[in-house]
């Protein structure tokens, strides 16, 4: 079955289309299936609210079964902020650089085992006779003070991965090492085992 993405962020696509590929679900974006799609306006206030209203809108606009992620960085000293926001955590949406900033700048003399950190997915997949799956994926980690590595994208390059001793950054990681460990696999993993029951 054919599954269509409701993202337009690039980077986004290609690590939910490298992880959902070799599970055997076939994932389009709109535009490669000549369907235009609306941004639709990311009202919730829970990453599984905004995940459904994206996945439901994708689903009801092309007619197909559409998969959706929303996520974030959930800082435990900041009180889960940047949260929901994440993506426009510094005033505009998508500014990676300004966006890990201001957080390094809100966690200022703060040591390093009190800087506790989650990535989290939500992942939503709503099908056009109604149907709805959802998942949900995290990955611990702590808040590095300065930006290292190259790779990922979003907050990766202050996330110190828990599972690598927070030795190393999720941008420092492989993809393939990334994807073993993330929010977004974990939520991914579980969609694709509840897609194939």
């Amino acid at each position: 079955m054919d599954y269509i993405l409701a993202t337009h962020n690039l980077k986004k696509r290609d690590e939910l289309q490298r992880i959902l590929s070799p599970l055997g679900i076939k994932v389009h974006l709109a535009e490669d299936l000549g369907i235009e799609l609306t941004d639709a306006e990311e009202t919730g206030t829970t990453f599984e609210e905004n995940a459904y209203i994206k996945a439901e809108s994708g689903c009801r606009e092309s007619g197909y079964p559409c998969i959706a992620d929303d996520s974030g960085l959930s800082v435990d000293y900041l009180d889960g902020a940047p949260g929901v926001y994440s993506a426009r955590y510094s005033g505009v949406h998508g500014n990676d650089e300004e966006n890990n900033k201001k957080v390094l700048r809100e966690l200022e003399g703060v040591p390093f085992e009190k800087r506790g950190a989650s990535f989290i997915s939500a992942v939503c997949c709503v099908y056009p006779d109604g149907r709805i799956l959802r998942t949900r994926g995290e990955c611990r980690g702590r808040i590095g003070f300065e930006p290292v590595g190259e790779g990922g994208f979003g907050y990766d390059p202050l996330f110190m991965a828990e599972k690598y001793d927070y030795k190393l950054s999720t941008a420092q990681l492989t993809a393939e090492q990334k994807d073993a460990i993330s929010h977004r696999g974990a939520a991914l993993r579980e969609l694709a085992s509840l897609i194939g029951e």
